[in-house]
C-alpha cells in the first residue's frame, strides 16, 4: 500500500487532534493556556496551516488524556509524514492558505468546481496566466511575474499521464466571454480548453446565462474528495479579492455537493470539445457578444 501524501496526513492528523480536543471537552483557548502557547498557533495546527512537531504533539496528546500507545504511535507517524508539504518552495509567491488549497488539490482523488470570472488554474495557458496577473495585479514586476507564472505551470503536473484525480468542472460562460490578453490569448486558451474536454480524466460543462439564477452565482467553490478511508471531503471557497474560506465540516461540504449536482443537472453537456471549438469560431469573427452554439447539447 502507497504511503499517503503529505496533504492528506497533515489533514488526518488535524481532524484527529480536533476529535481529542472536543473527547477532552477543551475549548482551544483553553488547550492554549495550558500549553503556553498563543491561541493563533493551536489555530494554525488544527486549520493544517503549519506542520506540528513530534514534542509539541506528544504534549498536546498528554493534555487530551490520550495515551493507547498505537493511537499515539498512529499520530505520531502522521505528524512526521506531514513535514512537507507540496508546492511549500513557492511560498514566496503563494500564500499560506493558496498552499493549502494546492496540497488538497495535488492529494484528491476527484475534484470538483463552478468557476466564473476566469479559466480555472489548472486549464490556463501560459499566456492567459500573464494576462490575468498582469490585469489584476499592481506594480507585479517582471521577475515576480516569471516566478508566478512558473509555480502556476507546476501545478499542470497534476493533468499529465493517466494518473491522477478526476476533474469535473462546470464554467460558467462569463469564463468564455472575457477576452482575457484580448481576442489572439483567448482564441489559444479556448482551443487548450477544447482539448481538454476530450481527456478522459476531465468534464467540463457550460452554465449559460439564459439559465438565470442558479446555485453558483454567490460564488466559485472547489470540492475535494479523497480515495483514502476515513477522509472527510473539503470545500475551498475563495473571493475575487482572495479572501478564502475552507472546510471538511460535513454540514457545510454536503450543502456545497448538493449545490454541485444540481448544477451539473442545469449545465450544457455534451460535445463540449465540438461546442468550445465553435465559440472559438466566434471569437475569430471578432465578435464581443459570443453566444453558446445552439448545438451544444441537452443540459
Amino acid at each position: 500500500m502507497s504511503t499517503p501524501s503529505a496533504a492528506v496526513q497533515r489533514l488526518r492528523l488535524r481532524t484527529e487532534l480536533r476529535r481529542a480536543r472536543g473527547n477532552a471537552g477543551l475549548t482551544q483557548r483553553q488547550v492554549a493556556i495550558k500549553m503556553e502557547w498563543s491561541p493563533s498557533k493551536l489555530i494554525r495546527i488544527e486549520a493544517g496551516e503549519v506542520a506540528v512537531t513530534v514534542n509539541d504533539l506528544k504534549a498536546l496528546l498528554a493534555e487530551y488524556g490520550v495515551t493507547e500507545r498505537r493511537k499515539t504511535e498512529g499520530l505520531l507517524e502522521l505528524a512526521r509524514g506531514s513535514r512537507k508539504m507540496p508546492f511549500s518552495e513557492y511560498r514566496d509567491v503563494f500564500s499560506k492558505e493558496f498552499l493549502s488549497f494546492l496540497a488538497l488539490e495535488s492529494s484528491a482523488s476527484i475534484i470538483r468546481g463552478f468557476h466564473f470570472f476566469v479559466v480555472p488554474g489548472l486549464f490556463q495557458t501560459e499566456e492567459y496566466m500573464r494576462a490575468l496577473v498582469a490585469g489584476t495585479s499592481q506594480a507585479t514586476s517582471p521577475e515576480r511575474l516569471d516566478r508566478l507564472v512558473e509555480a502556476r505551470l507546476a501545478r499542470q503536473d497534476l493533468l499529465e499521464g493517466d494518473e491522477g484525480p478526476k476533474l469535473l468542472m462546470v464554467l460558467d460562460e462569463s469564463v468564455l466571454r472575457r477576452q482575457v490578453g484580448g481576442p489572439g490569448v483567448m482564441r489559444a486558451q479556448l482551443e487548450r480548453l477544447a482539448n481538454l474536454a476530450a481527456h478522459p480524466r476531465i468534464t467540463i460543462q457550460v452554465m449559460p446565462f439564459s439559465a438565470g439564477a442558479h446555485q453558483g452565482i454567490l460564488g466559485p467553490f472547489t470540492l475535494f474528495e479523497f480515495s483514502e478511508e476515513g477522509m472527510p471531503d473539503s470545500v475551498y471557497l475563495e473571493n475575487p479579492r482572495g479572501d478564502s474560506f475552507a472546510s471538511s465540516a460535513p454540514e457545510v461540504t454536503g450543502k456545497y455537493i448538493e449545490a454541485f449536482y444540481e448544477l451539473e443537472d442545469q449545465a450544457l453537456g455534451g460535445d463540449m470539445e465540438r461546442v468550445l471549438r465553435q465559440v472559438v469560431e466566434h471569437i475569430g469573427e471578432g465578435s464581443e457578444d459570443l453566444t453558446l452554439p445552439a448545438e451544444a447539447g441537452e443540459p
